[in-house]
């Protein structure tokens, strides 16, 4: 998110601030990713997570999307497969969130992450949201095997980058409360990209 790096902090933090309020348990793994793959968070509790700053979070150039994504399913299925059945977290969410399209991957190809993306979602009800600027967002996410109701495009800048943060938190909010995400859940996203693209 080159440019955007203070705006991203912003909106990742007040998220993070919103669902610190909320009831119940919530656990968070966050990856950073760009030509290198960063896990910020494996697996905390989200009471126990401190705002990010600008010595986490910057950008640094090429994006390894396939590798981040692929790693990262790798990863939280094999903590819930070998973590007991009581203790397994009940609902999972992965968002990816991105400001460029694939150019650095070398482990996973676009067959080998839509393959592991339908296994969760079929097998163990897995959610994935795929939010994309400058590209076209849902026709990437169809490649993954994440559903177009479930992607949706937006304005990389300031206030479109705010507004993922507060759409995510509203859809965080609906899985920790068991509840379906709800069908309008990308709307002011949406709203917003064709509202501000149709003015450029």
């Amino acid at each position: 998110m080159e440019g955007l790096e203070s705006d991203t902090i912003g909106g990742y933090n007040s998220m993070l601030e919103k669902q610190k309020k909320e009831p119940g348990e919530a656990i968070v793994t966050t990856v950073l990713f760009d030509d290198k793959y960063e896990l910020l968070h494996d697996r905390i509790n989200l009471r126990g997570i401190s705002p990010i700053t600008d010595k986490e979070y910057f950008a640094r150039g090429t994006t390894a999307l396939l590798d981040a994504v692929g790693k990262t399913i790798n990863k939280i299925a094999n903590a819930q497969k070998h973590t007991s059945e009581d203790e397994r977290t009940e609902h999972v969410m992965f968002v990816i969130i991105t400001d460029g399209m694939e150019n650095a991957s070398r482990e996973f190809g676009y067959e080998k992450v839509r393959e592991m993306i339908e296994r969760q979602k079929s097998q163990y009800g897995w959610e994935f949201i795929f939010l994309g600027a400058n590209i076209d967002a849902v026709a990437t996410a169809e490649r993954f095997g994440i559903n177009s109701d479930r992607a949706a495009n937006y304005n990389a800048d300031s206030e479109g980058t705010m507004l993922n943060y507060e759409v995510i938190s509203e859809t965080v909010s609906c899985m920790r409360e068991s509840r379906p995400i709800a069908a309008d859940w990308k709307c002011r996203i949406e709203e917003d990209f064709k509202k501000r693209r149709m003015k450029r």
